[in-house]
Parts: C-alpha cells; structure tokens; sequence
C-alpha cells in the first residue's frame, strides 16, 4: 500500500469548543470507560493510502476491546462507499468492517469532545492542531511519516509548547528518536504497522509480471518505458502498476507476480516491501531519505548497514537494468539464496496480533497517565482549599 497524504482543503476547519467539566467527573470518565477516542483523518476520496488504513486499524483494534473510538473527518460527503460514477469508496479499498466503525463529520457539528476525551491530530495537520490547542482534552500527534510533519508547522513553533500536544504516538523506535531530537520533552509511544494475513504467497505459480509502486504518478511509467528500449527482447514481460488497488486485489497481484519494484523516498515506515515478503516476492527498492528500521541490521563491528532482504539501490535509473539481471537468474532459476533466506527471515515480525497487544498496551497507559494527571490536580485543588481554610481559621 501507497502511503500519501493531501494537505489540500484543511485551512478552514472549524471545531467547537468542549465545555468544563468537574475534575471528579473527568477521572470517573476515565476510570469507567467513559472516555471517547478521536482520531482525525483526511478524506482520500476513495485513493488506497497505507497511512489511512493505519489510522482505520487503531479505531477498528480499540472499538473491538471496548474503547469508544472514532473517525473525524471534515465534511459530510466523506467518501465511506461506492460513488456513482462507480469510483471506490473506503469500503471497497480497506473493507466494509472499517467503512462501519464509528465516524463523525465536523462540518455536521455534532462533535463534542470532553476533557476526559483524547484526540488524536497526524503530524502533517499542524494547523489542526492550532485550532484545537485550547480543547481540554488529551492532545496527542499521531506521527508516521518524517518526511511530513514539519510541512505544516511555522517555523519556531513546538507541538508541546505552542498546542499543547505533549504525546505521540508513531510505527518505529528510529522515528520515536527522530521525534525526541525535534521535541526533547514529547512523550512518546511506539506501535508498529501490522501487515493483514491475506499478504501471503500464492498456491499458483508466479508470472512474468513485475508489480510496482512509486510515490510519485509517472516515475512507474518511465522505469516500463526504460525496461522496454534498453531490453526490447523482454518485452514480454508485464508491469502492474499497483496504485489505486483495493487491498485485497493488491495482495493478490503481488503474490503472483515473479518481482516487485518499490520507490517512495518519503516512506515513513515502508509497508510494500513488507508486504512483497510476506508474499514470497522479492523487492528492488530505491533507498528512502529515512531508512526503516526493518532494512538495517549490526555488522561485525555492531554498526549500521543495510540488510540484503532486497535488492536496493540509492538511483532510479538503475532498476531497469537490476529487472533484467534478475529476470535472467529467475529465467534460469538461479535466484540467489541468501537473498531469498533473508527475506524469510523478514517475515512475520509485523502481525495483526503484535499489534493488538502493543495498542491495547499502549492506549491503556494513556489512559493510566490521564487518571494520574487529573487527580494529581485534584488533589492540588485540595490542598489549595485547605491551605484557605486554615488561613482564614488563623485570621
């Protein structure tokens, strides 16, 4: 899956303003499972992004362990279904079991978020986070692409210290550090992405087909177009691109295909080459500006470097001639083994169920801290209205 993100019609977001609630009522709230989780997304008009279906999975894991999670999105017409011209919608792409999950559309107005709530802004959307700076609530950043998350911040200004988001939430300990270099007091969690078990290899065999998928629109079009003029006795050979697929589709072209080529220099995470393992295909890849932590390992002298789990390159223009290597070897069936034993040994750290685990373990510790912050403020209350009191018994 394509993670991309459109920062196009968020200027003029408006949400209300939460009234007060008593501190008491705020920590029964909490305590009773009384809190409602919101989580902001973009509406991608029906377009497959690997970072919405993120977002979908923590509303989806958190609803099914009894949380009151929540989509918001801007306006009414958020596209959940088939349109009219038969264009997708987020049922056909991620699934109607996510389409269901509870969503709640500011522009209708019916959002109201008490102080005993959490919401959670993705770091792209710093001007959402301006307007819900005053909001009483737990403010969290859900952060997972690097590349992002200053775009939209003004220059000097911090997300604790200027809105008061004093949390994230991101997919990698490498990004949790890059996140502590910009921010040293932003408390930070970590939940990995999962990969959904219908990525998986297929019981036919593979095709001459190379499947790929590029950030950008026309970078997939030009390596087709080099292949085929610099290897003309290969034109045979079929690229798919992937863009646009619903998930199901998508992991059904790729075990089927004999090769997958991934280029996205702003992946925060880099979910396709993931996705390419657990399907028995193997990967050539452009190295991204921010290296997933999945692509490195120690060396003998227990420093950095890069893993052979795929076939990478830091240029595009020599993945038509890395294709045509490679197809030989396939052709030939002279794939090299340690290639191939290392993305096996790449499969299955990322499950659906490890990421269970680690947002209920995750979300219920932000919870916990919530409970501690308020009655830590309670209790100050106390002491304030004791110490008056005294006060004025001494008068």
């Amino acid at each position: 899956m394509e993670n991309t993100e459109n920062t196009e019609n968020t200027e003029n977001t408006e949400v209300p303003t939460p009234k007060g609630h008593k501190l008491e009522d705020i920590v029964n709230d909490l305590k009773n499972n009384e809190s409602d989780f919101y989580f902001f997304c973009l509406d991608t008009k029906g377009n497959p992004t690997a970072g919405v279906a993120n977002i979908y999975e923590h509303v989806k894991v958190l609803t099914e362990l009894g949380y009151k999670a929540h989509i918001i999105h801007e306006h009414d017409d958020y596209k959940l279904k088939t349109g009219e011209d038969g264009s997708m919608g987020l049922a056909d792409w991620l699934g109607v079991e996510y389409a269901e999950l509870s969503h709640i559309s500011i522009q209708s107005q019916k959002l109201s978020i008490k102080p005993s709530d959490f919401i959670l802004i993705p770091e792209i959307f710093g001007n959402i986070m301006d307007q819900v700076k005053q909001f009483p609530c737990k403010k969290i950043v859900f952060s997972q692409s690097p590349s992002y998350l200053l775009e939209l911040l003004p220059l000097g200004k911090r997300w604790n210290s200027e809105f008061g988001f004093n949390d994230a939430i991101t997919t990698s300990e490498r990004q949790a550090e890059y996140l502590k270099s910009l921010f040293p007091s932003l408390n930070t969690q970590v939940v990995p992405v999962s990969i959904p078990e219908y990525f998986k290899p297929s019981d036919k065999p593979k095709k001459p087909v190379v499947t790929i998928l590029c950030r950008n629109n026309g970078q997939a079009a030009k390596i087709a177009k080099a292949f085929y003029l610099q290897y003309p006795v290969y034109k045979w050979i079929t690229f798919r691109e992937m863009r646009g697929l619903s998930r199901r589709a998508f992991a059904d072209e790729l075990a089927t295909s004999f090769l997958s080529v991934w280029i996205d220099d702003t992946a925060g995470f880099g979910t396709f080459p993931l996705e390419a393992f657990e399907s028995n295909t193997p990967v050539i890849g452009k190295m991204p500006e921010f290296i997933p932590e999945w692509m490195e390992t120690k060396d003998e002298n227990n420093e950095p470097t890069i893993k052979n789990n795929g076939i990478w390159t830091n240029t595009q223009h020599a993945i038509p001639e890395i294709i045509a290597k490679y197809l030989k070897l396939w052709l030939e069936d002279n794939v090299p083994t340690d290639i191939l034993k290392t993305m096996e040994e790449s499969k299955g750290q990322y499950t659906s169920e490890a990421q269970k685990v680690k947002i209920e373990e995750v979300y219920g510790k932000l919870v916990e801290n919530r409970v501690e912050e308020i009655e830590a403020l309670l209790e100050n209350n106390k002491k304030q209205v004791t110490a008056t009191v005294v006060e004025a018994t001494n008068d």
